[in-house]
């Protein structure tokens, strides 16, 4: 049986595919070890649910309970030290040879030289650093360890440091001795054995006990709001040691996984989902799924490495950039919907999911808030601004609530936060890359676009300046219905702007650009009339596409007539050929259709500007009848069945091109001639 797939199939399965990429990655980025997802401190409530042991473990001592203990297993501890015994008859040797090549001669009281050298380096010389330092730690004694291995216990009141070695010579010696330079020949024989020392330190502490008792399995540990006690700490901390213990041979179960999985697969569909039922024109275009799962993917990705690196902290993540951005591309609510879904999924790394999801769902509706419309760079900054103190009276807030003591409050979290925000000054840079890589427009594009002082639109209003004052009136009409009924109104403007931009090629051919009675199209045939009025628009788009405008513009001027008649010369042309059929294609613009709420309205502004320009008498019922009469006429020739415009939306856009075009062609007063002449 052979497989026939429908574009409507092969759409559906690169969705599907892009959905299960986006999980699996995902997946790959939450740690694959179990972890202890519990923050607790001495004094605070217990904010999670009820923990019983699931099994059994010791209850570790803490660190100042062990210290305790250490200190009075080695409260009698005795340092070991290395003595060598060759050391005398070396310094020895070199004193009586120096002392021969001086004098010639052995000195006459080698004997008590030898005498007192023997008797000092028995003792131990030790070097006076090490002996202070015995001191201060309170050591009395030390052990010897003599080169056969034997060790000698030794008063420290008996040791020598080269200084009080050298006094215990010169004390009571023939004179001859002071001319000696003794100091040079009394060095350390004893010397600090580290290894032994360490050796015997463990030795000692293997009775220590690291443990104060045990917790069995299925025993209750705490619960939801109670307070954190020395007792429940101790149970805690060593559930925590036993549990990162472990996770270092125990990786996460495949129930774990699973659960985790069901879990994002649910919140990555809703996502998906809303965008097929409440946002159609971003879910048909499979560029900006790619886009938003991107960014989707962004956010768990640097959450992934906050919780990775002890170094990062997940306040200092700008979570704030993804409703930022999609704001800028789309709309509010499709951002807070994917700033929620990225925030819920993200929750699993994080210590405590409550206070995090609570906080970054705050600071998400302050970012979409704060972003209505984004038609200056300054507002990025301020937006940067209400998020840290957003951020900051959260924050403490929630840390009011569990601390209840102003000291106990901590304040390192306030400097992550301006970390975080002043990353999002930076936005402006990945707005840029978007716009390039997925063929987006932003809002501050759009407000560049509108620039009247630009090249393109004065080289506009000069060859064309009737039709330039046109695109004016259809851009301010198109703007303010677009209020009306909550499309984007910076997009119709920009829209409206470049429409006819193609009536640069031949401008003397269309009447608001005419002066007297002369027109030209008069003496031509209609056919080749209408094909000059119908090229305004392929025109229009070679222009735009040579000046590099974006698509999004580009439709405004391929939609503007949508596939409607040249109806001036089509209507001549039936009344000069009674009973002839005419060639359709020859008075028919090449479309495509409006296709969205902006594309419609400019379609209706621009019809209406020019047959309200025709009227001979301006009055509210001529106004009235004109804007009616047109836009039904469109309605009725199927203009707007590609469009997502209601009735009601049309009704609200008649109603606002009355009020306008009133308000412009209003009645004004006709001043007096003056019938003298002033002095």
């Amino acid at each position: 049986m052979k497989l026939v797939f429908s574009k409507f199939n092969l759409e559906l399965i690169s969705k599907l595919g892009l959905m299960l990429g986006l999980i699996i990655i995902i997946m790959q980025l939450f740690p694959t070890q179990n972890k202890f997802s519990y923050q607790f401190e001495i004094g605070k409530p217990w904010t999670y649910e009820l923990v019983t042991a699931s099994f059994d473990f010791p209850i570790y001592k803490s660190e100042h309970e062990l210290d305790a203990e250490k200190k009075i297993l080695l409260k009698n501890f005795v340092s070991y030290f290395k003595s060598d015994t060759n050391t005398v008859n070396n310094q020895l040797k070199k004193l009586i040879s120096e002392q021969v090549k001086k004098t010639g001669t052995a000195p006459a009281s080698y004997k008590y030289i030898q005498s007192k050298f023997h008797e000092l380096y028995a003792r131990g010389i030790i070097s006076a650093d090490v002996y202070q330092h015995l001191e201060q730690s309170g050591a009395e004694k030390i052990n010897l360890i003599l080169p056969n291995r034997h060790i000698l216990e030794r008063s420290l009141s008996e040791i020598y440091t080269p200084k009080t070695a050298y006094e215990a010579i010169v004390a009571n010696a023939p004179a001859e001795i002071k001319t000696f330079d003794l100091n040079q020949y009394l060095i350390q024989n004893i010397q600090y054995d580290s290894v032994a020392t360490e050796n015997s330190k463990n030795e000692v502490l293997k009775n220590l006990s690291l443990t104060s008792g045990m917790v069995q399995a299925g025993e209750r540990i705490i619960d939801r709001g109670e307070i954190v006690n020395v007792d429940n700490y101790k149970n805690l901390r060593s559930l925590k040691i036993e549990y990162d213990k472990r996770k270092a041979s125990i990786e996460q179960t495949t129930l774990t996984t699973v659960g985790k999985a069901i879990i994002v697969s649910a919140l990555i569909a809703l996502f998906f989902l809303y965008l097929h039922l409440f946002r159609p024109r971003i879910y048909e275009n499979f560029g900006n799924l790619i886009f938003l799962s991107l960014l989707v993917l962004m956010m768990v990705g640097l959450a992934s490495l906050a919780n990775k690196y002890e170094a990062l902290n997940f306040y200092m993540v700008p979570f704030a950039l993804l409703p930022i951005i999609i704001r800028v591309f789309f709309d509010s609510r499709t951002a807070l919907f994917a700033h929620i879904t990225s925030m819920m999924i993200i929750s699993f790394l994080v210590d405590n999911p409550f206070q995090f999801i609570i906080l970054q769902i705050v600071i998400g509706m302050v970012a979409v808030s704060s972003l209505r419309d984004m038609t200056q760079r300054s507002q990025l900054a301020q937006t940067a601004l209400y998020l840290f103190l957003t951020y900051t009276f959260i924050y403490l807030s929630f840390e009011a609530i569990s601390e209840g003591e102003i000291y106990r409050i901590h304040l390192q979290p306030i400097v992550y936060f301006a970390i975080s925000s002043t990353i999002l000054l930076f936005a402006y840079v990945l707005i840029y890359i978007f716009e390039k890589m997925f063929g987006l427009i932003s809002s501050l594009t759009l407000v560049e676009l509108t620039n009247v002082n630009s090249d393109l639109m004065i080289k506009f209003a000069e060859k064309a300046p009737g039709t330039f004052q046109h695109t004016l009136q259809v851009s301010n009409l198109a703007t303010e219905a677009a209020k009306k009924i909550g499309a984007n109104s910076l997009l119709v403007r920009t829209g409206a702007l470049y429409h006819d931009i193609g009536k640069m090629r031949n401008p003397e051919y269309f009447t608001e650009n005419q002066f007297g009675a002369n027109n030209p199209l008069k003496e031509m045939p209609l056919e080749e009339a209408a094909k000059i009025i119908i090229g305004h628009v392929i025109y229009g788009e070679e222009i735009a596409k040579k000046s590099h405008l974006p698509e999004q513009i580009i439709q405004f001027i391929t939609t503007h007539h949508g596939t409607s008649k040249a109806r001036y010369f089509y209507n001549i042309y039936l009344n000069n050929n009674p009973g002839v059929t005419p060639n359709d294609a020859l008075f028919t613009y090449p479309g495509p259709l409006p296709n969205s709420k902006e594309t419609a309205i400019l379609m209706m502004a621009d019809a209406v500007e020019a047959r309200v320009r025709s009227l001979k008498v301006y009055t509210d019922e001529s106004i009235s009848d004109a804007i009616e009469q047109m836009i039904d006429f469109q309605i009725a020739d199927g203009q707007f069945k590609e469009a997502p415009i209601s009735f009601r939306d049309v009704e609200t856009v008649k109603k606002t091109f009355k009020e306008k075009i009133k308000n412009i062609y209003h009645t004004r007063i006709v001043y007096p001639e003056l019938n003298r002449t002033i002095n």
